[in-house]
């Protein structure tokens, strides 16, 4: 709030909680800014969930354009993030006693047909499995009860997964959960002093040699099942990003490389 425009000589500004509102919207349904204004103009529950009236003026898709840009300014999004968070764990949403932590690679065009004629710095190229990959990553961790996201992070697609890890944590969780990209994960030097159960999908190697009528074996497949039941809370935000980025190819990319990582609470409510 103390970043918004005051009321002065000039127009009236919009309600604070109505752009916010829009912007949420604006997210939810993948739209560009002149598509946010006209389904504001079209479609009445969404300009009833934005708290404008009838005879309301609507905001135009510069004004929709500056809220954003507003936020990146003053990087508010993690402020944003913190209040839902808290709100979540009065609610008793977030129990806070456990962290998924994982990763998803988020394309971006690698062409250098642009106004300045080469590829976004921000972005590097990452192999996979046998597949190239260009674009950014997005890291996130969630909470290991209800799957709602409390920390998301940016970087570059070639960063390590093992690397960000520090960022995704509260501090106060029992055990963290993460998939066998994170192994050893424990023994990094910014861990040392966390007393935390890490609980790190092994690789099928490390078990597929014992007889697979064997309780050994029987047993570790059951731990591991019960890890990935689990880890699976994290697919659900992933899978709205993808679409997210289907539908506007670098919107998100754009919006977390700069912190605007608004986008990323309302996933998980």
């Amino acid at each position: 709030e103390p970043f918004y425009p005051k009321a002065g000589g000039g127009r009236k500004p919009y309600p604070l909680e109505t752009m916010l509102r829009i912007h949420l919207l604006q997210n939810w349904f993948s739209l560009s800014d002149p598509a946010m204004e006209e389904a504001l103009y079209e479609t009445t529950p969404m300009r009833q969930f934005a708290r404008l009236t009838l005879s309301a003026p609507i905001p135009e898709d510069t004004t929709i354009m500056n809220f954003q840009h507003l936020l990146e300014k003053h990087q508010l999004a993690p402020a944003i993030l913190a209040v839902i968070n808290g709100y979540l764990q009065e609610k008793g949403l977030s129990l806070r006693q456990g962290t998924i932590v994982d990763a998803t690679i988020i394309h971006a065009p690698s062409s250098t047909k642009n106004e300045e004629g080469k590829r976004d710095p921000e972005m590097h190229q990452t192999k996979k499995g046998n597949q190239y990959f260009f674009g950014m990553k997005a890291h996130i961790g969630a909470d290991a009860e209800s799957g709602l996201v409390h920390h998301v992070h940016g970087t570059a697609a070639n960063v390590a997964d093992v690397t960000q890890v520090a960022e995704l944590l509260r501090g106060e969780e029992n055990a963290v959960y993460a998939d066998a990209g994170y192994i050893s994960v424990e023994k990094r030097e910014e861990h040392e002093n966390r007393e935390v159960i890490w609980q790190i999908a092994a690789r099928r190697s490390t078990y597929s040699r014992f007889n697979k009528r064997s309780v050994l074996y029987k047993a570790k497949r059951k731990i591991e099942y019960c890890k990935a039941q689990t880890r699976a809370k994290v697919e659900h935000p992933f899978r709205v990003i993808k679409r997210h980025v289907s539908v506007v190819q670098l919107s998100v990319v754009s919006l977390i490389s700069k912190g605007v990582e608004l986008n990323i609470p309302s996933l998980g409510l």
